[in-house]
This record gives structure tokens, sequence and C-alpha cells, in this order.
């Protein structure tokens, strides 16, 4: 007869006979092994399967209660299980397609017809396509674990019979879990991006009825927003000239101008109206920005550049008899601007699209880097200024350029030496390269 085991006694490999004798999330990938081939090997044979020849698939780790393993693989070791499979098992397949992490036909045919076409249509390079697909794969595996499906596609289907509404619930538990799962607002804003430009892609293909995630930013806090952090990195004149040239229409240029060469935060940009602007103003001084409240207080913001943008937005709103004077009107709601989390998910497609890095510093591009670009621009022409004056500090004696600026040269003159610096600089960034 086997001794009773203590309770307090840890399971080692040996006691491994059950996929509930396992922990999976608290394996290392050398144990990870260990507990396929004392566990899920023995299953596939009892199914009649080769576990050294075949590569078993979502659904069938899923029904066998291996669903654990894959979200080991995912959370904690950040490889899907076909990684898992070919290089820590050590196993060949002879499959060439992505591991997605569902087995669904259609399904897998809708993601697969939205890359091809962001490839071909949009012109996206391969790597801008592999980060799309493994933002999409987070929500495929989110949404397969949340609602016990693989099939995303039936209950979004124009021919279906679900209530939009459940089409609805069963997305927005998926980004719940993805909300819980995940660290950081940009990697869930990018997540939901790529969600909702794939629905709106089969809604256009006839394929889906509604976009299930259209929205959703609304209902989440993903900002992780501190503007005028100073440890913000900030855009290159290579990056802001690439968004301005990816830009494929007045709405995104002006969108890119709002945010570098004004210097806007995303919320002011969302709710630029045009009774802000002050463009009728003496020969002598700059149009303007006029904010009534502001983080700091109230304010103005001088127009040193794409005024020309701005007023061609303004006249191709001037026929529009249901227009509220928002330069950036919500599609969804009459009489609204859109909002500042749409400015997030407009500016990371245009980041996208132009190539810019994964990383800036260490950091994901965000709006909020076009207007640290605006402050390193803005602080650099005072640097000039001050070198354009230190021989004149040395003809006269004076101690530095500062005390020239202070006490010789007029506020105005400071003023306008500065924005003829900076409109140089942001010349440089939006016009094309004469070289």
């Amino acid at each position: 007869m086997s001794p009773v085991s203590d309770a307090t006694t840890p399971v080692t490999h040996a006691d491994w006979e059950d996929v509930d004798d396992i922990s999976w999330t608290l394996l290392d990938r050398e144990e990870l092994v260990d507990a396929y081939w004392a566990v899920v090997a023995p299953a596939m044979e009892a199914d009649g399967l080769d576990p050294d020849q075949e590569k078993p698939t979502h659904s069938w780790l899923r029904d066998h209660d291996f669903r654990p393993l894959l979200y080991a693989l995912r959370e904690y070791h950040d490889m899907t299980f076909g990684e898992f499979w070919s290089t820590d098992l050590g196993l060949e397949s002879t499959e060439t397609s992505y591991d997605w992490a569902t087995d669904h036909e259609r399904t897998i045919e809708a993601l697969e017809s939205f890359l091809t076409s962001r490839r071909e249509r949009k012109g996206l390079a391969d790597s801008s396509i592999d980060t799309l697909r493994y933002r999409l794969n987070r929500y495929v595996a989110a949404y397969c674990d949340e609602n016990d499906t693989y099939d995303l596609v039936t209950p979004v289907a124009r021919d279906g019979d679900v209530p939009a509404y459940k089409a609805v619930d069963a997305c927005w538990a998926a980004f719940d879990r993805l909300h819980e799962d995940l660290n950081g607002g940009q990697t869930k804003r990018r997540i939901h991006l790529a969600v909702s430009n794939w629905y709106a892609h089969l809604v256009r293909r006839k394929w889906a009825a509604v976009n299930p995630a259209d929205g959703l930013d609304e209902e989440f806090d993903w900002s992780n927003d501190t503007d005028d952090d100073a440890d913000t990195p900030c855009l290159a004149t290579e990056h802001v000239r690439a968004l301005y040239q990816a830009a494929d229409g007045p709405e995104d240029r002006l969108l890119v101008l709002a945010l570098c060469a004004w210097g806007l935060r995303p919320n002011e940009v969302a709710r630029l109206h045009t009774r802000q602007f002050v463009l009728d103003v003496a020969a002598d001084e700059v149009p303007y920005i006029s904010f009534e409240e502001r983080k700091n207080g109230p304010g103005q913001v001088s127009l040193l550049y794409g005024r020309d943008v701005l007023e061609d937005r303004l006249a191709a709103f001037a026929d529009h008899d249901d227009w509220d004077g928002y330069l950036f009107p919500s599609p969804h709601t009459s009489g609204d601007s859109i909002s500042r989390w749409t400015v997030w998910n407009r500016f990371t497609q245009l980041a996208d699209r132009a190539g810019l890095p994964d990383e800036i510093d260490g950091v994901t591009p965000a709006p909020k880097m076009g207007r640290r670009y605006w402050y390193d621009a803005y602080s650099a022409s005072l640097d000039v200024v001050l070198g354009s004056l230190d021989e004149i500090a040395a003809e006269q004696g004076s101690a530095s350029a500062d005390v020239v600026l202070q006490n010789y040269l007029s506020d105005t003159r400071a003023r306008t030496l500065r924005r003829e610096y900076m409109r140089e600089q942001l010349a440089a960034a939006f016009e094309p390269s004469k070289e």
C-alpha cells in the first residue's frame, strides 16, 4: 500500500498525471516541455494523434482543458503555441501559415483579408503587417478565452441571427480581459485601433453588419497621459516630416500641424472650433488661437505656420449649413467634435503609415511628442536669438547676450526674431526637401 502523501508536499514532475495536476503559469519553459510530454502527448495519443508529428490545434487544446497552457505561453513567456511547438519541443511543422489563436477558418480568412488589403492597398511594409497581425491575435486570443468560442465572424455576420448587442457584449468582454491583463494605455489603444479597423474592413466588404469595437475607446481611460511631462521624448524633424507626408487628406494634415506646428494637446486638437481662430490681425502681428480655458489658464497660441491648410479646412465647411464650427467634427454625434482618444488613434495610424520607429527613446510614439517637438523648436529659437546677440554684447561691453536681450532689445524685436527662426524650423519639417 502506498503511503498517504502529506498535503504540504509539493507536486513534482513525477506526479503529473492529469492536466489538473499542473500549475502552468508557475512553470518555466523547460518545465512546460516536461509537462507537455507528461500530459498533453498521452491525451493526443488517446485521440489517435501522433504527438511527435502532429501539432494539436488550438481548439483541440481548449477542448481538452489545456487552455492554461496557451495562456501561460502567451502571458508569461510572450510566445505562441506554434513557436513553443517548434522551438522548445523541437518538432517540425509543415505549416507555413501564421499561428492564429483560433482555428475557425472563416475567422482566419477574414483576418488575412484585412492584412492583405492593408499590404496591397495601403502599402504597409511587412514589419508593419507583422505588428498589426500580432495586435489582432492578442484580441483574438482574449475573445476566444472570454467567450469560449473560436468564431469571431458569425456574431457580426450580415446574414446572421445574433443580436447586435450580443456581438458588442462579446467584443467588449474581450477588451475587459485585455484591459486587465495588459499594462500601458498605448498598447491597449493600438490593439483597439487594429481591431476596430478590422471590423470596419469587414463592414465595408459586407461580411459584417456591425463594428462592435466602434466607440469602445470612450469607455476606458487608456491615456496614461501627462502632456507636460518633461521626460516625454521629442519627435525629430524627420519624424514630423514623415507624419505630414503620410497624411492622405486635409484633415490628417491639419491634425499633424495642430500637434507639431502649434504645440496643442490632444484634447485641444479634438475640440478646435472656428471661433477660437483670430486671423484678421495687424500687418506686424501674427494670427493666433485663443483659449478661454486651458490647463494653465486662458492663453493664446501663435499660428506661425500652416495658415493655408487651416483656411482650406474652413473653406471646405463654408457651404455646410449644418456645420457647428468644429474643425474635427464627430462622424457619430451631431453637433459635437471628435474625442481626444480619436486624436490618439489617428496619430497612431499616421505613425504606422509613416514608418515611425516602434519606440523613440524607449517610448511608443504618441501625440504629446508633437507638443514636445514644438517646445524643443521654441527653445532652440531662443538659443539662436541669444547666439546672434553675442557679437553685439561684445561690442557694447555687455556681460552676456542675456543682458542685451533684456535691456537693449525690445520685446517686439526679440519676439520677431524667435518667430522667424521658428518658421524656418517648421518649414524644414513640413515642406518637401529641396535636396
